[in-house]
């Protein structure tokens, strides 16, 4: 009787086994049949920073529209990093979308004011809609330097709730903080989102967050951003970021997501 049984049990396996895989190419002839394609993600050059290595990447649907920009940096970038502040270009991928032209790694071992603030060792991720070149004559030789740091956007350009920092920074510009952030009110500094503008025209979008945010290994999370009415190019423009560690690809993401086109 066993004997028989076997057999029987055998048989229905494979049967159950071959219902499975008709199952999973019925889908996949599905999905290619609608004509649909997955989703794809372009990667700039690896820089390295610290133990480890920085690099962009855009990630697009199927049909070609952009949704999200970022860095990933590996796990072992937070270790082994300079003394001293550091600038990282991270080249674009060929696949950049507008309005962004190159990004930057910021890393600032003793912070930067306002004191009490934002004086932790922490990073930021500039997003510029400028030209390297462009962004690098951003200096105090020029002699309209003053003149063209106090020249501030039309208040249809300016996020909600944002206000101007005083002064610029070479080599950035001028940066516009939301201080009903959570660390303007007592509390830790972990991250925070900061525009920035020059000569009267917003030119990088920041991500800004603590060496030891990071360190936490804390999983990816997205926050709304505040959005501006209008947007002085056409173009592609985040209404959310993102920071926090992927445990499946061990890399630490920041991106700029949820683009929409503008015009």
């Amino acid at each position: 009787m066993s004997g028989f049984n076997r057999p029987a049990r055998f048989r229905s396996s494979l049967a159950n086994r071959a219902s499975a895989a008709l199952a999973l190419a019925c889908a996949a002839l599905t999905a290619c049949s609608d004509g649909t394609a997955p989703d794809r993600t372009d990667f700039g050059a690896l820089v390295p920073v610290g133990n480890g290595t920085a690099r962009t990447y855009v990630k697009s649907s199927g049909d070609g529209e952009p949704l999200e920009i970022g860095v990933v940096l590996s796990e072992t970038a937070v270790a082994g990093l300079p003394a001293a502040g550091t600038t990282y270009l991270l080249p674009l991928p060929q696949t950049a979308v507008a309005p962004f032209k190159h990004a930057t790694l910021n890393w600032f071992p003793t912070g930067h004011p306002p004191v009490n603030i934002f004086t932790v060792p922490h990073f930021d991720v500039h997003f510029y809609t400028i030209t390297v070149a462009e962004r690098e004559a951003i200096l105090p030789t020029d002699a309209q330097f003053g003149v063209k740091a106090a020249r501030t956007p039309s208040a249809e350009f300016i996020p909600a709730g944002y206000d101007r920092d005083p002064g610029a920074v070479p080599n950035m510009g001028t940066h516009w903080i939301d201080r009903s952030s959570p660390e303007f009110s007592g509390q830790p500094f972990t991250k925070t989102f900061i525009y920035g503008s020059w000569d009267g025209t917003f030119t990088f979008y920041e991500p800004m967050f603590s060496k030891a945010l990071l360190e936490s290994k804390a999983p990816v999370a997205t926050s709304n951003l505040k959005l501006p009415l209008k947007y002085s190019s056409a173009g592609f423009y985040p209404t959310t970021y993102k920071v926090g560690y992927d445990a499946s690809s061990k890399e630490h993401i920041i991106a700029l997501g949820g683009l929409v086109p503008r015009s």
